[in-house]
């Protein structure tokens, strides 16, 4: 196509556009990028980074109280909201320059404002239209709250990072790994926190283990988790949220964070202008090759209703790029992608749950262990690791890990490379453990797990 102001024109400059902007410059492509709030999308705004940095500012609370087992004579003074966010701010200001950086080094065109799409191979921003060879999407997912009398109070995850002050009562409605963060930040950094979700339990998807587990240990840390209970309404009160819950009871707090979800940001876009096709739940209908049903346009991470992971939008992007511009067939796997929850203690996770792998595999074998971390067999801290193997039967290998115990996330890193690679039980019996940590007990497990056997973790 002649006459064209660039090869490509990217929508958003979180992980996934970044990426597919700076691999297909590098393949040769003239290449712009449009980003209207911040540069890194929300993982590096208000999602993986800031998250991450407000987990460690919450463990640092109990361990001062371990070290004094340790012989430490500790002495906290209390936690200071402020200095906690506003050196957040900076860091990621300095991240948000970094992408910038690394956006222009690539040789990008970086326009900061909402692009639209006017048409298959048309984008303007502001009153400016650019002729692009492709267009793609990659605007991410937004929070949302559903609407209720008082819905109008609640702050998302975008608003949680930065408040004025810090919440001493904080209710947290959800019960995916986003409200299970929170409610462990919240009750690290010293507030009363409840958590209202409206199922029996939380963490719908992971394996049922994990989630009882889970609730067992984080009622351990005095969050009040409230299961199959939701509000109804929020009054504003002259210094605090009054909030009617639907099991009748009224509960007072001073924030109310609602994590029961996120959808595209698809908002004024102009995909009106084309024929881009929505699933069912609102997620851009893509191909194998993250095109849409408008041939010059395609879409990557969030808006395509996938995994919701930064290394997922990160591949796919890269993907993207290394076909359209790199004559490379490129594709992402999806099997067999390790995941976290930052809770307190963490959650890590690869593979097929139990249900998954035995509707999937047939028969399957499972391995658990549950014990307390060595740390605390001298802090005193009340605090169970539990780990779980899933072997398909019919040719040992091993199809789903789990474990929620401190340095879950970077233990199952490892673990994930040796499932990719088609690890069976037998290689996980016959490598040599690294004694003393958790992760070798991953390597130690031999015996079957059997209810009549061993006891579950559900069972205490």
């Amino acid at each position: 196509m002649s006459n064209l102001d660039f090869d490509l024109f990217v929508i958003g400059a979180g992980s996934g556009g970044v990426r597919a902007a700076r691999m297909a410059s590098s393949f040769g492509a003239r290449v712009a990028i449009a980003e209207d709030r911040y540069m890194g999308g929300t993982c590096v705004n208000v999602g993986c980074v800031p998250k991450k940095l407000y987990v460690y500012a919450a463990e640092y609370g109990k361990g001062f109280t371990d070290a004094r087992e340790f012989g430490w004579n500790t002495t906290v003074n209390g936690f200071d909201w402020a200095t906690l966010r506003d050196n957040k701010k900076t860091e990621i200001a300095r991240l948000n320059a970094i992408y910038r950086k690394m956006l222009n080094g690539a040789g990008a065109t970086v326009f900061e404002g909402r692009a639209s799409i006017v048409d298959g191979n048309t984008v303007a921003v502001g009153k400016k239209h650019y002729r692009c060879g492709k267009i793609l999407i990659a605007t991410g997912g937004w929070p949302s709250v559903p609407d209720f009398p008082g819905s109008e109070h609640a702050l998302t995850s975008n608003e949680i990072f930065d408040l004025d002050s810090f919440p001493k009562r904080i209710a947290i409605v959800g019960g995916g790994y986003i409200a299970v963060e929170f409610a462990g930040i919240f009750n690290g950094l010293g507030a009363k926190v409840t958590q209202l979700y409206r199922g029996p339990l939380f963490l719908r998807g992971f394996d049922p283990d994990i989630r009882a587990h889970a609730a067992q240990e984080i009622r351990k840390t005095g969050v009040d988790l409230r299961f199959e209970v939701n509000v109804e309404s929020i009054e504003a009160t002259s210094k605090s949220y009054r909030l009617k819950l639907t099991d009748g009871s009224t509960l007072e707090a001073d924030a109310v964070l609602y994590a029961t979800g996120r959808t595209p940001h698809l908002d004024g876009l102009g995909l009106e202008n084309v024929d881009v096709r929505l699933t069912a739940r609102g997620s851009i209908e893509v191909d194998e090759y993250y095109c849409t049903s408008e041939p010059s346009v395609y879409a990557v991470g969030d808006v395509i209703g996938g995994m919701e992971l930064t290394p997922v939008a990160l591949a796919e992007g890269m993907a993207f790029a290394r076909r359209e511009f790199g004559d490379r067939e490129a594709q992402v796997d999806y099997e067999f992608i390790p995941t976290a929850v930052f809770s307190q203690p963490n959650i890590g996770t690869v593979g097929f749950t139990e249900e998954e792998a035995s509707a999937e595999f047939g028969d399957i074998t499972m391995y658990k262990a549950t014990f307390r971390p060595m740390k605390h067999t001298i802090s005193g801290r009340d605090e169970k690791t539990f780990m779980k193997l899933i072997v398909e039967d019919k040719t040992d290998r091993v199809v789903g890990v789990h474990m929620m115990g401190p340095d879950a996330g970077e233990i199952m890193q490892g673990i994930a490379v040796a499932m990719k690679a088609g690890a069976t039980k037998a290689d996980f019996d016959n490598t040599i453990g690294i004694h003393p940590t958790a992760a070798e007990e991953f390597v130690t497990m031999r015996e079957p797990w059997a209810p009549s056997v061993t006891t579950s973790v559900t069972d205490g």
